[in-house]
């Protein structure tokens, strides 16, 4: 079996109104940044996963991600896949 580490991104549908992007957007207005616009703010995760290949790790980070990881009706997700090399 190898080991894979795992990076995953998620944020919310374009879509979908962000709130919390809003606001950090105005923070950053009112700190003198005009030039920002369209603040997004997700979620970043690292994890290690076991599996006998790169096929069968990515299939199981993609189930993760629609199960557990992410909302699919609101969110999307991207993922980068990596062989551990201990």
């Amino acid at each position: 079996m190898k080991t894979y580490d795992v990076e995953v991104r998620v944020w919310l549908k374009p879509s979908v109104f962000d709130p919390q992007g809003h606001a950090v957007e105005q923070a950053l207005h009112t700190l003198g940044f005009e030039g920002t616009s369209e603040v997004r703010v997700g979620k970043y995760m690292h994890l290690s996963i076991g599996a006998a290949d790169e096929s069968a790790a990515r299939k199981a980070v993609e189930e993760m991600c629609e199960r557990v990881l992410s909302n699919p009706v609101m969110e999307t997700y991207a993922y980068e896949l990596k062989e551990t090399v201990r």
